[in-house]
């Protein structure tokens, strides 16, 4: 099965955690107006028919710059001063890429694009463990779950997603592939996959990218992207990810984009219906990133 990024997921018998585990320009030094799509979802995720290639129309109107001040993202929860600050860095975060067959747009998931992002994810984690279809309603639910659990951690973590669209005038917008970032202790999962990494350290993890725009480049860029948000909001260098022994092709973009393999999981794993798992890690480059010290004074997220 070739895959552009690798899945793996953990089973505990008494809950479900999944993990879809599996790139350096500034979306704003290319001066491109990012614009706010309207979606015509192509399905309802308590329905068993749906269209695995996403389409967003695209809009030919562009938001005015208080637009992302009057819809900010939110998480429900108190924040500090700083965690606020983090938060609207987030939604401020862009990033374009040129492809040779299209161009590529990455910014933070909002709230209105769940639903499609865990239809992705779920579509991919069945195609992954080679599940039948009939199963994807149903982990698209635990995916669901999962994710509004891991909203609440902003801007502690965030999910990223990819939108795509192809050469030609007459070519739609596509949500083509997300990732998950996490940035610091606050932000890590309470159930890691083994090997198990610091949870001090940025983790990326539930990368996956739409089976129709897959080996276009877009999982490098994902990548690369999380990369670029890991800098400007952790401080710690050192990034972690798994990638499952039997994905060859993801194992060879993350070497090629610097991870080396620093643990593996014992063959014992086998046991638990789980394939075996390499943890990888990249030292990024040295940044000044401007969140350095935790605030203690505290406000409300609105």
């Amino acid at each position: 099965m070739a895959t552009a990024i690798s899945l793996s997921f953990s089973l505990d018998p008494q809950s479900f955690h999944h993990h879809f585990h599996h790139n350096k320009t500034n979306f704003n030094s290319h001066k491109v107006s990012i614009f706010t799509p309207k979606y015509t979802y192509p399905f309802d995720i308590s329905s068993r028919s749906h269209t695995s290639n996403l389409i967003i129309p695209l809009s030919t109107s562009q938001p005015s710059s208080s637009s992302s001040v009057q819809t900010p993202l939110q998480t429900g929860r108190f924040l500090t001063n700083q965690e606020l600050e983090k938060l609207e860095s987030l939604g401020k975060y862009r990033y374009f890429q040129e492809l040779e067959s299209g161009s590529l747009w990455i910014r933070v998931m909002r709230e209105e694009e769940m639903d499609v992002t865990v239809w992705l994810l779920a579509e991919s984690f069945a195609e992954s463990m080679l599940m039948p279809k009939g199963y994807v309603k149903f982990l698209a639910y635990l995916v669901k779950q999962y994710m509004i659990e891991r909203r609440t951690m902003m801007p502690h973590t965030a999910t990223l997603l990819g939108f795509y669209k192809e050469n030609g005038e007459d070519k739609d917008l596509q949500l083509a592939g997300t990732v998950e970032v996490c940035f610091d202790k606050r932000g890590a999962n309470a159930n890691p996959p083994t090997p198990t990494p610091p949870k001090n350290s940025p983790y990326i993890c539930n990368m996956t990218v739409d089976k129709l725009l897959r080996r276009r480049g877009i999982g490098w860029h994902l990548l690369k992207a999380s990369e670029e948000l890991i800098s400007q909001m952790s401080s710690p260098r050192e990034v972690y990810l798994h990638c499952r022994m039997i994905d060859t092709a993801p194992l060879n973009m993350y070497k090629r984009a610097g991870y080396t393999i620093v643990g593996t999981d014992n063959i014992l794993i086998l046991l638990t219906l789980q394939r075996r798992k390499h943890l990888m890690c990249k030292v990024l480059p040295e940044s000044e990133s401007p969140f350095e010290v935790d605030e203690c004074t505290s406000s409300v997220d609105t």
